[in-house]
């Protein structure tokens, strides 16, 4: 998968994408991650890229001519153009599960009090949130929403069944993990799960993902019913 991220801090991705399983994928060639300035398709002395929102209202607003060059200048009918934005859809583990099919995202980063919405007309076929509540700019979520797709493309993951066994893939938690030592500080590892017996530890597991679930967040049980 090829993708381009389109903001206006670049230097904001260092360290992120350089580190554990996204630099080993893009060492195999697997995951390629490209950084866009969109100040460089911007014209004039000063290179603006924003200005005053007509209506009024405090803040800035990205202009739409420098942000559609940018992603015209990258798109092709294979491309999926994602606008990170506290507006957009909640991303899910089916969301990301779908995107990793695509060969190649575009990601826009929302920046000061948004995009101009003729932008999102003509180009953007999708925005995600990362969550109900507002971040200083959309550089975190795409940085979130690369690394959370990128577990289910195939290599990134040594193992390509722990992405299909992880939280929210049947809309429960995933079940508790225990690992050596077995008697820790008086507390023990549970037995089922030195017993062997797979099947019953895959029911246990069950048990357990379901309560805490049922604890955490009833909200996702009630919206599995």
């Amino acid at each position: 998968m090829k993708i381009h991220i389109l903001s206006l801090f670049p230097e904001y991705f260092k360290g992120p994408f350089d580190v554990s399983i996204i630099k080993r994928a893009k060492e195999k060639g697997i995951l390629e991650i490209e950084l866009v300035d969109i100040r460089d398709f911007a014209t004039g002395k000063h290179k603006k890229v924003d200005d005053r929102p007509y209506g009024g209202g405090p803040g800035m607003v990205l202009m739409p001519e420098p942000l559609c060059k940018a992603i015209r200048s990258l798109k092709t009918p294979e491309s999926r153009v994602i606008h990170l934005s506290p507006q957009g859809a909640m991303l899910s583990s089916k969301i990301c599960e779908r995107l990793s099919t695509y060969t190649h995202l575009i990601l826009v980063c929302g920046h000061y009090e948004g995009i101009d919405e003729r932008v999102l007309e003509k180009e953007v076929d999708e925005e995600i949130s990362i969550g109900d509540y507002v971040l200083t700019n959309g550089c975190l979520s795409s940085i979130v929403l690369v690394d959370a797709v990128s577990r289910f493309i195939p290599g990134v993951i040594g193992n390509e069944e722990a992405p299909l066994q992880d939280s929210f893939q049947d809309g429960l938690f995933e079940g508790p993990q225990y690992t050596k030592p077995q008697d820790f500080e008086g507390s023990l590892v549970p037995p089922v799960l030195s017993s062997g017996h797979h099947e019953e530890i895959r029911r246990w597991k069950k048990v357990q993902a379901l309560q805490k679930t049922k604890r955490v967040r009833p909200d996702l049980i009630v919206s599995d019913s």
